[in-house]
């Protein structure tokens, strides 16, 4: 059978496309502890918050609604109306419904945006997407139609107390070309929990707005909502930015519905493409969250509900990797939000591929760094001295899985 050059790119193996095998596995496998994936956690409070919405919808016949009619190719029009209104309110952002597109989920959103802006321009360049920082979030390796879509810069590497590390955006490396035709950030950053300093995104925003290309902020796990963040943090939107929200954070992943806040122009192409891949995004999510959104509510549920418990899980799990390699040269990115754990074991006699698959081998699943450096050329050992890990499941869980990759780094140093 003959496939199209776009389509054989699907039937090749990639970093999500082993992430999501992974997910498949684990649940059908008894035992396996699942580090790699990114669910998030199972929150009593918001799943009761959401039981009770999804009852309220049955009784009062708005599921019925909700499942027979299509939604506008840009998404419900009630939800776009009160998530403009929060964002006016509470974060004095300028926007109108017609600044935002609801997607089926942040996956798909991304697929859009770095198709619309990158790739063969029609004013005859090669436009391609700038991460000005990495690592960066897996899912993005792929997603472009045109090949090599993506360059990328190294960061600094700050050494902090043990056993903490943080990365910071090179300025001095960040040379913008004519090849370059956006730029792309995730903040709070997956895999690494690194979350760009006001200082940081202010140049960046700067430096974008010179150059008149738009900023991309991936903002799932951000401000204000999931707001699972550590550090205090206030988020600008300028016509040039487009940001990216997500309700999978919230405890809606199946709901897939990702958002991108972003100048009109930007919306009539999310638009048109939802109309053409997908006629209408998914109902389910904006349903379950309108209340909380038009009312604030899911900035009481994101401040007081669902970042204590995340702060608390990351206290936890860098307590558990302390104690547990304490004889090993190992670093954790300092974890500013999201919820993992990026974990450096400078000079690991081992890649980090051979210790995902060794640590597979004994029931955990992780994730190896070397995937989350899209658009990085060179050679650089860093890279493949990393493993990212999902600190939401449940805390025996996770701890038992921190112990199987002590034991297993150990055993690389031959300890």
């Amino acid at each position: 059978m003959r496939f199209s050059h776009f389509g054989s790119r699907f039937m090749q193996d990639s970093g999500v496309i082993q992430l999501m095998d992974d997910l498949g596995d684990a649940l059908r496998q008894p035992g396996m502890i699942m580090l790699g994936g990114g669910n998030p956690a199972r929150i009593p409070q918001m799943e009761s918050y959401f039981s009770a919405r999804m009852a309220q919808m049955l009784e009062t016949g708005e599921f019925a609604d909700l499942i027979s009619v299509y939604d506008a190719p840009e998404g419900n029009y009630a939800l776009r109306e009160a998530l403009a209104g929060l964002l006016q309110r509470e974060c004095g952002w300028p926007v109108t419904p017609e600044h935002i597109a609801l997607t089926n989920g942040s996956q798909t959103g991304f697929f859009y945006l770095f198709n619309l802006l990158g790739g063969n321009l029609t004013d005859g360049r090669r436009g391609r997407i700038l991460l000005p920082v990495t690592p960066e979030y897996i899912g993005y390796a792929d997603v472009g139609i045109e090949p090599d879509l993506f360059v990328a810069r190294r960061p600094q590497i700050e050494i902090q107390e043990r056993p903490f590390f943080k990365y910071r955006l090179d300025f001095d490396a960040l040379a913008i070309d004519d090849g370059v035709s956006a730029i792309c950030v995730s903040r709070p950053t997956n895999p690494t929990g690194n979350v760009l300093t006001g200082e940081e995104l202010t140049r960046l925003s700067a430096l974008a707005r010179s150059h008149e290309l738009p900023l991309i902020i991936d903002n799932a796990y951000g401000w204000p909502f999931p707001n699972i963040l550590y550090v205090d943090d206030v988020m600008p939107w300028e016509p040039h930015v487009i940001m990216c929200l997500s309700l999978s954070k919230l405890g809606l992943p199946g709901a897939r519905t990702g958002i991108i806040v972003a100048d009109p122009a930007i919306i009539r192409g999310a638009k048109g493409m939802n109309a053409l891949i997908s006629l209408a995004p998914n109902s389910l999510g904006a349903a379950l969250t309108l209340d909380a959104i038009r009312s604030g509510e899911i900035l009481r549920l994101a401040q007081e509900v669902i970042q204590p418990h995340y702060q608390a899980k990351a206290d936890q799990a860098v307590q558990w990797l302390s104690d547990a390699l304490d004889d090993v040269e190992f670093y954790i990115h300092r974890p500013e939000g999201a919820f993992f754990l990026w974990l450096w074991f400078k000079g690991l006699p081992i890649s980090s591929q051979e210790l995902y698959e060794r640590l597979k081998a004994q029931g955990v699943i992780v994730l190896s760094g070397h995937h989350f450096f899209p658009g990085l050329t060179g050679t650089w050992a860093h890279r493949h001295e990393c493993i990212r890990i999902n600190y939401a499941g449940d805390p025996a869980i996770v701890q038992a899985g921190i112990e199987r990759i002590a034991a297993e780094v150990r055993r690389a140093w031959g300890k």
